[in-house]
């Protein structure tokens, strides 16, 4: 059946003939996609505490309560298998509560994304009629959110690891629960291996024992029951809506102008309050077609009903993306943006509609060559389905998938895990500050050699460790394992002391944490080029990203300034909160704040300390060498040294989309490198005369 909904103003905006994306509604798998009444709404209903509770007492694993807490009873280690919308993140963890399993410790509910930690951690403490950060709280990056009194914590993987660098049997814990488990990132798998040995090593000790649940959706779960010991699977299945999917008749070549007509098609036609969820690849592309759809929702002014557009990515501060959660207004529509970021955990009541673009961005470490690929790639067929599972909370929902039936029976059937494909240099680090020797560590799924190998080295060169051979962290590997940052950014952090730049590193890390801080509407693009000549540093985009934090900082309108200067609020916003963490760290290394003023031979020298590895030479024929790797590079059109050719360049990194690009650029002077890593210098054959 192909779908009805047509639209005509959408496609001028985009200088591109007016189309009809037609949907067939045949479904490969013949696979029935349902969900519950809402597992986990974020905002508090309108008539209360009542409402809430009822709708707990409406989930399926909430009818099969006795049978659940029987078998974490009887086993130490137990599998959850769950539909999406079956309840089992919000409700097994205070069952296990309610019962007193936890005893005197804490249930530790881990999610991949610091979205998913902070929204349910904030419905369970609705549920549970208290505040976020007393009985239920959340830590994640830069954030901690609980007391001495939590006893339900929901943390990122991440953040769970780092807790267990310094309490390696994870002793606050009597129960940790491993959600949406089947997303493999590079922290929960190395956190299967942490909490497999916490266990048996407790056990082994006579010390009060660990109980661990891994739940999911989907996932491959054999391969981990055979992992924990074969241990059992508990299949949980209940009640549910459906939702139809569709798939395109025809194959589209461009998703993201695909996706906005379908978006159209849907609003013409469909009542108010029916919500749309839309997955696309990153911030840029989300900014890009909120801008389009704000512009075509114009001209539809009384021909459908108002549309207000939010974005969700990663790197939003957290109110912004709490936004994303309020309930849509009478008589009107919310669109929402998402990278894959909502395709887990998190539940955005409302949603009748997602449009799958098929696309998710995802980044590739190639050791041999220090590249990371970062391109836009197909989905596999799990990250369909879980797409798919995000409509149709409420009532019966719709999956519009932007590819036909026959590109998804040849997508993959599961992503490859990200311990397999990422730099495993932070990872490696957590590890020896754990005392696991990285290359004997029980991973569920092993990752290449020559990656442990090369981020070994990596550590030896930021003198973190004294051999690749038998490593060990040195004192200075220590202090570097207390900083949730990329190794090299944290020797840069400590070194700063020496440089008394302290205060201007600091703030130069907190934005590389950032995503870019620069807007380029594409109506406007002359216009923001030349607001942001005023912070344009001949020395590179450090410096200017510093001029732009430093102005900021100072400004009282800051919303009203970005605007006039085409930066980006959020993300300069999250940085500050960056910042205010990162100084706080600094203070428990000892490390005193100071202040270069405007001497920035001082700033470039500190990048050295930490990125020396990432320097390129300029040959003859104006292109740039890797001196590390040898690789061919060309700078960034996006950075401010763009079209310049200065002798020598250090990069923040290396990203491969079409061609080889250096991002995030700084000039330095040779004689800088021979003064402070004269060793790497003597293994690395330079041409200019300077270093000899």
């Amino acid at each position: 059946m192909e779908s009805k909904y047509a639209f005509t103003n959408a496609a001028s905006k985009l200088k591109k003939p007016t189309t009809l994306v037609t949907f067939s509604t045949s479904n490969p798998n013949k696979r029935s996609i349902s969900e519950q009444s809402p597992a986990k709404r974020i905002l508090l209903a309108e008539n209360g505490l009542a409402a809430i509770l009822s709708q707990r007492k409406s989930l399926p694993v909430y009818a099969v309560r006795g049978r659940i807490l029987e078998e974490i009873k009887k086993h130490s280690t137990l599998i959850i298998i769950g539909e999406t919308g079956s309840g089992k993140t919000t409700q097994i963890p205070q069952f296990i509560h309610e019962e007193r399993l936890d005893k005197e410790g804490r249930i530790g509910i881990t999610q991949p994304r610091r979205v998913a930690a902070i929204t349910i951690s904030l419905r369970v403490a609705q549920e549970m009629n208290t505040k976020q950060g007393e009985i239920v709280g959340y830590t994640v990056r830069f954030e901690d959110v609980t007391s001495e009194n939590t006893k339900l914590k929901y943390l990122t993987d991440g953040m769970l690891l780092r807790e267990a660098i310094s309490d390696n049997l994870l002793m606050k814990y009597s129960v940790i629960v491993l959600d949406e488990a089947h997303e493999r990132t590079v922290h929960t798998d190395v956190l299967f291996g942490i909490v497999k040995q916490a266990q048996k090593t407790r056990k082994e000790r006579g010390l009060k024992p660990l109980k661990i649940l891994v739940m999911s959706a989907t996932m491959d779960v054999d391969h981990f029951s055979n992992y924990f010991g074969n241990v059992p699977i508990l299949y949980l299945e209940g009640r549910q809506h459906p939702v139809k999917i569709f798939h395109t008749i025809q194959p589209q070549e461009d998703y993201v102008f695909s996706s906005l007509v379908t978006i159209f098609q849907i609003h013409r036609e469909a009542p108010a309050n029916h919500d749309i969820l839309v997955f696309l690849t990153g911030q840029e592309e989300i900014e890009s077609m909120a801008h389009h759809i704000r512009l075509i929702a114009r001209d539809l002014e009384g021909k459908a009903p108002p549309l207000r557009v939010y974005p969700l990515y990663s790197s939003l501060p957290s109110h912004q993306q709490l936004d994303v959660f309020r309930p849509t207004s009478k008589g009107m529509r919310k669109v929402i943006l998402s990278t894959n970021v909502a395709e887990t955990s998190v539940t955005i009541s409302g949603i009748k509609y997602v449009i799958d673009s098929g696309m998710v961005k995802a980044r590739s470490h190639h050791p041999g060559t220090g590249l990371d690929i970062l391109k836009v790639q197909r989905i596999s067929q799990a990250q369909a389905w879980q797409r798919t599972g995000r409509a149709g909370r409420e009532s019966t929902g719709y999956c519009y998938r932007v590819y036909t039936r026959k590109e998804f029976e040849s997508l993959p059937k599961n992503s490859v895990p990200e311990v397999q494909r990422c730099n495993l240099t932070g990872v490696v680090l957590q590890l020896l500050a754990l005392g696991i020797n990285c290359v004997s560590f029980d991973f569920i799924d092993k990752p290449p050699r020559e990656s442990l190998i090369a981020a070994l080295q990596q550590l030896k060169q930021l003198n973190a460790i004294e051999s690749v051979d038998s490593p060990a962290l040195t004192k200075l590997g220590h202090q570097m394992s207390q900083f949730p940052l990329d190794p090299r950014f944290s020797k840069i952090l400590l070194a700063a002391k020496d440089y008394n730049c302290v205060e201007e590193v600091i703030s130069i890390v907190a934005l590389l944490s950032s995503e870019s801080v620069f807007v380029t509407p594409p109506n406007k693009r002359e216009e923001a080029l030349s607001a942001r000549q005023k912070f344009v540093s001949s020395a590179g985009d450090h410096i200017t990203l510093l001029n732009v934090f430093r102005t900021f900082s100072k400004i009282s309108q800051k919303k009203q300034w970005c605007h006039e200067n085409f930066l980006n609020v959020r993300n300069l916003q999250y940085a500050s909160d960056v910042y205010t963490q990162l100084l706080e760290l600094c203070k428990r290394c000892k490390v005193p704040l100071s202040s270069c003023g405007q001497d920035i031979d001082k700033i470039r020298k500190c990048l050295v300390t930490g990125l020396f590895m990432n320097v390129a030479e300029l040959q003859r024929e104006r292109q740039y060498i890797t001196v590390d790797t040898r690789q061919a590079v060309t700078i960034h059109p996006s950075s401010v040294l763009f079209g310049s050719y200065p002798p020598f360049v250090l990069f923040t990194e290396v990203v491969q989309t079409g061609r080889c690009y250096l991002r995030q650029i700084s000039t330095i002077e040779p004689e800088w490198l021979l003064e402070i890593v004269p060793n790497y210098i003597r293994n690395h054959k330079l041409s200019f005369s300077s270093v000899s």
